[in-house]
């Protein structure tokens, strides 16, 4: 996404841009405005009112029109400002440059100088320059300049110490470039963004500088005008005639106000991580722009996706994460879905409650039906009540997803209350019989335990515990065992299982391991690039699995007992799924592709309780597709 579109879509930084542009353009054609002299006296008309015949904004003191003198000044005002910002910028970029570049005693010398210059207050330093050199309009420029040139050259040179240190400035010497060279060729462009960045949010205050000197009578001088000395001199008649001074402090406002707002949007928009949406603040639900209508519910499933397809727009790149997933389960069933990392399962698992990340998902097709409803593009309103009340998760770190400034008990009294209208009390004695049905030993004294006091089955028993808290409908659990040991993986596979048997669950589980899919599920998926390749019951697919991909997973699972079995590899890398070939997706990677497996649409076909997504696949499957 280009620069002005980040920019556009911050709305206060949008507001800031607008008002800095009406007010730059309104200085610049000033002087082709029909205004009068801001300078001539007229004291027979002395304070005229706003409004006034022949005075817009009135007069001051010395009848002078405030409107002119207020267009005049503001052009004044804005010329000093970006003056002293540009020219603190460039003698401050310098400074850090060099000493960043250099290090050792270069480094140290100019750091301790720039250290003395920062122990000053920045306006006390700037009045004793003005002292020095005089009061005049150019000398407080020089001393506005002058004292923010440590701010620049302190941020310039964190940068540049780390670039200085990098293999491409290192490859650079190797090819015999000299320093000045290097400096301008491959560390300025790097740290041109951070100048850049500087500059928008510090212009704002060097204009409130050179205003506040032009105040003191340091600046401008009669009868020239900015708006610090319009405010200057409006002082004396605050009272009788406050327009005289609301005028120039108002547009004094206006222009501070618009150059923040504006820098702090030019700030989030040169950040590379703003950039990529790493940092940017998701919207409470996944963007739905679904160009076709939604598919309408099939069979008696309580959660089923209907060719769901789930996208990452970044910049002018498209990654379709899930390419068109359809899947059901029903009361009591734990389904499977199992694949690489990077295939599309929590992605998946994400877009049925809208949780994935907006921006840069997008949710660009098909359903998730929960008892027949639609939840994509439903109101925030209406998942947030769905949101652990019906549709819990259980997600992979739990150390991540619990808050580790609160205890435990607290963060399920928190999660129960959200749905239900408990006392405190209540609440935690719904808490501690929580942490009794997922087994946690001594669970009162748990209940007052912060995350990073448990181990981390005690912690994903916790997780399982606040995905119970509102006896849901449907468990979605992403990778829950996958950083435990054997032993404690094998406890919490019992209690998932036990627990659906006792309170009828629909368990969507999502894994990489083959062993947990035969001791939990009833039906796997199998996903490759954001597509089901392979659906059935577990014990049959694992028995004889259809498609390639399948039976290559499978190879490289290990099993005990089976003597000098060699272990297989899948050669090749999954496809990028914004760059994804045509046909099938693992045609690249399979031993058995043909020409045909390169060309067009390969359909999901039905053979009874299964479903296979290849031409030619490894087992015959029973029925018609």
């Amino acid at each position: 996404m280009s620069t002005l579109a980040l920019l556009a879509r911050n709305r206060l930084a949008l507001a800031g841009l607008i008002v800095m542009g009406l007010v730059v353009l309104l200085a610049l054609v000033t002087p082709l405005l029909p205004l009068p002299d801001p300078d001539v006296t007229d004291t027979g008309n002395r304070f005229l009112p706003p409004f006034s015949e022949g005075a817009l904004l009135g007069t001051d003191h010395l009848g002078r029109d405030q409107l002119s003198r207020l267009l005049w000044g503001t052009r004044l005002s804005l010329a000093v400002g970006f003056a002293a910002a540009t020219i603190a910028a460039v003698l401050g970029a310098a400074v850090g440059i060099i000493a960043g570049y250099y290090g050792g005693r270069v480094d140290n010398l100019i750091m301790r100088g720039v250290d003395m210059l920062m122990a000053f207050p920045y306006i006390l330093l700037a009045l004793a320059i003005v002292a020095a050199l005089g009061p005049g309009l150019l000398n407080a420029l020089i001393a506005v300049a002058a004292v923010n040139i440590p701010f620049f050259a302190r941020n310039i040179r964190g940068i540049t110490v780390g670039i200085a240190n990098r293999e491409f400035i290192d490859a650079a010497r190797l090819a015999g470039m000299n320093d000045a060279r290097i400096i301008l060729s491959e560390v300025l462009p790097n740290v041109i963004p951070v100048i850049v960045i500087a500059m928008s949010t510090t212009v704002g205050w060097m204009i409130l500088e050179t205003a506040g000197l032009s105040f003191l009578g340091l600046g401008s001088q009669p009868p020239q005008a900015d708006l610090g000395s319009m405010l200057g001199e409006a002082r004396a008649a605050l009272i009788t005639s406050p327009h005289t001074s609301v005028v120039p402090g108002a547009m004094i406002l206006i222009i501070v106000m618009a150059i923040n707002l504006l820098g702090d949007g030019v700030r989030d928009a040169l950040d590379p991580r703003l950039r990529s949406g790493a940092l940017t603040r998701p919207m409470a639900a996944t963007l739905v722009r679904r160009e076709d209508p939604a598919p309408e519910p099939q069979g008696d499933d309580v959660l089923s996706l209907c060719d769901l397809q789930t996208q990452f727009h970044v910049k002018h790149r498209v990654y379709r994460a899930v390419g068109g997933v359809s899947l059901g389960v029903k009361p009591g069933e734990c389904l499977g879905i199992i694949g690489e990392s990077g295939s599309g399962k929590s992605v998946t698992a994400l877009s049925v409650m809208g949780l994935v990340a907006s921006p840069p998902g997008v949710i660009t097709g098909g359903a998730v039906h929960y008892k027949g409803e639609d939840l994509v593009g439903a109101p925030y309103g209406r998942l947030r009540d769905l949101r652990g009340r019906e549709v819990a998760y259980i997600f992979q770190d739990p150390l991540a997803t619990l808050h580790p400034l609160y205890k435990v008990g607290d963060q399920l009294v928190e999660a129960i209350r959200v749905h239900h209208a408990l006392s405190d009390s209540e609440a935690r004695a719904r808490a501690l019989g929580l942490l009794r049905d997922v087994r946690i030993p001594n669970a009162e004294s748990r209940l007052d335990s912060f995350p990073h006091e448990l181990s981390g089955g005690m912690r994903q028993r916790v997780g399982i515990a606040m995905a119970l808290a509102n006896d849901p409908e449907v468990i979605i659990a992403d990778e829950p065992t996958t950083a435990l040991d054997v032993t404690v993986q094998a406890q919490i596979l019992s209690l998932l299982d036990t627990l659906r048997r006792e309170k009828g669950l629909a368990i969507v589980f999502i894994t990489h391991d083959f062993g947990v899919v035969a001791q939990l599920c009833d039906r796997v998926a199998v996903m490759y690039a954001g597509r089901i390749v392979e659906e059935g019951p577990t014990r049959a697919l694992l028995e004889a699995p259809a498609h390639p991909y399948t039976r290559r997973l499978i190879a490289c699972v290990p099993e005990l007992g089976e003597g000098k079995r060699r272990l297989h590899a899948i050669p090749g890398l999954p496809p990028a799924v914004n760059d994804l070939p045509s046909g099938c997706a693992f045609a690249p990677r399979c031993d058995k592709a043909q020409p045909a497996c390169r060309q067009g649409e390969i359909a999901l076909d039905a053979y009874g309780p299964r479903r296979l997504r290849c031409l030619y696949p490894e087992t015959e499957l029973e029925g018609t597709a």
